[in-house]
């Protein structure tokens, strides 16, 4: 990247003060949280006592799968518009590129500020609700907190970077709302925000690891509560690696492609 690293340091801090200013967002966000939290712990609770063995998972593992999710959707990109979207609409990408940082990592930095900052009013009270609720399984060792930690950040990176794709497909074409909706619909459910992964036919499960999204949602998860351990766990952080790199080389390819086409257009 082209900028030194505490500029890209001072965009987070930014992120993450601008989010504060939302307080009443975050509470709504909040309550929307618990609320859709009730419907999904009474849907697959049921489920797990009308099935033994519901995928492997019984009433404190799926209460954690369905808790931890909804404490991540905050931090988790998928509703989030990127101001990447309007400055393309406008024209004054262009002068973006002029800067002398790289306008992906910008938008990066300043998201992680952002997501970092809901966490605090949206995810840890959603969480607290659930444990006192539901009851949720969770480690009692460090081992999976700590990867979890890194699992998390990884997953916040790529929603984004993901969305911010997408959302370069404004160079081309005038709207980009469909291709944007379409990604947050396929994106949450092959993700496994309605129900994980794991539950799905064999078929579909193979379809969904071929994407980036359950790297998003469901593998954090995982790692987080513990599910999956050891070199497993391990293997997710991996694959999140992976999809990290490639998803940040597709965006600096589509922002070149984009800049020529301006510079073609006279922008």
């Amino acid at each position: 990247m082209r900028a030194d690293v505490g500029v890209y340091w001072q965009l987070v801090k930014a992120g993450f003060r601008r989010q504060s200013h939302y307080r009443l967002a975050m509470l709504a966000g909040l309550i929307t949280n618990v609320v859709f939290g009730f419907v999904r712990a009474a849907v697959l609770m049921a489920a797990v006592h009308a099935n033994n063995g519901f995928g492997g998972y019984d009433r404190g593992t799926i209460g954690a799968f369905i808790w931890l999710s909804q404490g991540l959707l905050g931090a988790i990109a998928f509703w989030t518009l990127p101001d990447i979207v309007e400055r393309i609409r406008t024209g004054d990408v262009a002068i973006d590129f002029l800067r002398p940082i790289d306008i992906q990592g910008a938008h990066l930095a300043e998201y992680i500020g952002r997501a970092t900052y809901s966490l605090l009013p949206r995810g840890l009270p959603s969480m607290l609700v659930g444990a006192l609720t539901f009851g949720l399984a969770l480690p009692t060792t460090a081992g999976p907190y700590i990867l979890g930690f890194f699992s998390l950040a990884m997953a916040i990176a790529l929603s984004f970077l993901s969305m911010f794709a997408v959302s370069l497909a404004g160079f081309w074409l005038v709207e980009t709302r469909g291709l944007r909706a379409l990604h947050m619909i396929c994106g949450t459910f092959l993700a496994g925000l309605f129900a994980p992964v794991h539950l799905f036919p064999d078929w579909l499960r193979t379809i969904a690891y071929c994407t980036p999204f359950p790297s998003m949602l469901q593998w954090p998860i995982d790692v987080l509560s513990g599910r999956t351990t050891g070199m497993a766990a391990m293997g997710i952080v991996l694959a999140q690696a992976f999809w990290l790199a490639t998803l940040t080389a597709l965006g600096q390819l589509l922002l070149r492609a984009g800049r020529r086409k301006l510079e073609v257009q006279g922008g």
